[in-house]
């Protein structure tokens, strides 16, 4: 079974400072509809303006990973974790017993738009941790690239959840393919551009939730950016 979540039925956000679509269920959006995905609980596309950002405030109990589109972000948490992060990085916070920690635009210039992703972990109560890792020049050879995985395949990042994120960027003729075992759910994010997946149009801001389905086939992309998220 496949489930078109369309950009434009999103739930939205205009503090001035921050413009956000939620794909789920997210602060004084609800809809019961769409209380996420399997493990899945968030994605939040982001735009805050320069200087600007989210003060201090805490997380517990879940694996929260940035991917920057355009800008920079500086993060910075109570277990010393911190840096700034851009287009092709990846940041890694897992909240466990507690965390505080705030995120502010990098740039007093320039605006920064990201994805904000919340993974519920398979465990609860674990240390905090954090990882930031760059991602560009396997982006650079093509193909599927796995940015978060439950053992740190491939050089990912080692998240506390049996769920796998991938990314791909394609363009013109290119196709790809993502085969899923069985019992397994996909939820495949178009972060940019527009292409064809499983014979469905997506567009920047739409996804796909699969069910049921043995194979995530895209093709006839127009400079399309996608994540895939392999779930149990």
């Amino acid at each position: 079974m496949l489930t078109l979540r369309k950009s434009e039925e999103r739930g939205q956000a205009d503090h001035g400072w921050l413009f956000a679509r939620h794909s789920f269920s997210f602060a004084d959006y609800f809809d019961p509809d769409h209380m996420g995905f399997r493990s899945l609980r968030v994605i939040n596309e982001d735009r805050v303006q320069p200087g600007a950002g989210f003060p201090t405030h805490g997380h517990r109990d879940m694996e929260i990973l940035t991917w920057i589109l355009e800008g920079a972000l500086e993060h910075k948490d109570s277990t010393g974790g911190g840096g700034v992060i851009r287009p092709g990085e990846m940041q890694y916070m897992s909240a466990g017993s507690g965390v505080k920690h705030s995120e502010f635009n990098a740039s007093q210039k320039e605006p920064v738009h990201l994805l904000q992703i919340w993974i519920q972990p398979d465990i609860g109560g674990a240390p905090p941790r954090y990882g930031q890792k760059n991602f560009s020049d396997a982006l650079g050879r093509g193909g599927w690239v796995t940015l978060a995985s439950p053992d740190g395949r491939d050089g990912s990042i080692e998240i506390r959840q049996d769920a796998r994120l991938q990314i791909a960027r394609l363009d013109g003729a290119t196709k790809l393919s993502h085969t899923l075992a069985p019992g397994r759910h996909a939820w495949l994010q178009v972060a940019r551009g527009e292409l064809l997946a499983n014979g469905k149009r997506l567009k920047q801001g739409d996804a796909l939730a699969a069910t049921g389905e043995k194979q995530i086939e895209l093709s006839d992309a127009k400079q399309a950016e996608v994540l895939l998220f392999d779930l149990k």
